[in-house]
């Protein structure tokens, strides 16, 4: 599942009326939310909402966010997860051991580990080399609660750092697809957006999950290159194939296999 993923956007599974539209909004994937959007009292009207849906769209593919292997939903919603093709894949909020991996994988789909506790963090090699995982996500908002850590402050910011280099490190060593990092909680804030978006891309990052439609063009902006990234690219591999040398100068910097590579990566080819 090395697919494009942006942008995906969270919808609560208490608003079926909106799922259509979030499917509709331009992100590249869309999430049904059974966990935090869903207060406890309306757990089971949200699974219904989602099954009933699914079963009426079975070709709008979509990625379900499950109650946590603690809860006392956890097992209803693994079981509507199983019954339908076009459930995607399965978001699995506060992921902490192999086992939670193997008994969401049991229902032969994906899974998408939230890394979100310290338990997490500390699991993270054996969470990733899981069969079913195919990219590990970042729950920061609820690993500062749990760590507790203060939103927005420079401690924080190291802490979590630090954090998205090892999920990023243990993505790579596995295989997986490029982990996505998580929500920007303001969303009318989108030059702040842009910024973290950028900063995540830079680091390795695949996408960014959102909670908000207005929020998707600006992710997909981050996460493009720039006219001069492609420009610079262009010239790499130009250059690479008129001289057929995979080391050679270029604007007075050494350009070498690994170079010709990303500049390959940035042009898509």
């Amino acid at each position: 599942m090395n697919v494009l993923m942006r942008s995906v956007l969270f919808v609560p599974a208490t608003r079926p009326e909106r799922f259509s539209k979030a499917l509709a909004a331009g992100a590249d994937g869309v999430i049904i939310d059974l966990e935090d959007a869903v207060e406890r009292q309306h757990k089971d009207a949200a699974r219904q909402n989602l099954a009933a849906f699914v079963q009426a769209h079975p070709d709008s593919a979509v990625f379900v966010r499950v109650n946590d292997a603690t809860t006392p939903w956890f097992a209803d919603d693994l079981a509507v997860c199983r019954q339908f093709s076009s459930i995607a894949g399965v978001l699995l909020p506060k992921a902490e051991s192999a086992e939670q991996i193997r008994l969401v994988h049991a229902g032969g789909k994906p899974v998408w580990p939230i890394i979100e506790s310290a338990k997490g963090v500390l699991a993270l090699g054996a969470i990733a080399a899981q069969p079913g995982v195919s990219r590990l996500s970042f729950g920061s908002l609820d690993l500062m609660l749990d760590l507790g850590a203060t939103a927005d402050s420079d401690g924080a910011g190291l802490v979590l750092e630090q954090i998205r280099c090892q999920i990023l490190l243990h993505s790579r060593a596995c295989g997986l697809a490029a982990p996505l990092d998580g929500v920007y909680p303001d969303f009318a804030n989108l030059a702040g957006l842009a910024q973290q978006a950028r900063r995540v891309r830079d680091m390795g990052f695949g996408g960014m999950l959102c909670i908000h439609p207005t929020q998707i063009a600006t992710i997909h902006a981050a996460f493009a290159s720039s006219q001069a990234e492609t420009e610079w690219a262009r010239r790499v591999i130009d250059m690479a194939e008129s001289t057929g040398s995979s080391a050679f100068q270029l604007d007075g910097k050494m350009v070498d296999l690994p170079v010709i590579e990303w500049a390959r990566k940035i042009l898509g080819s």
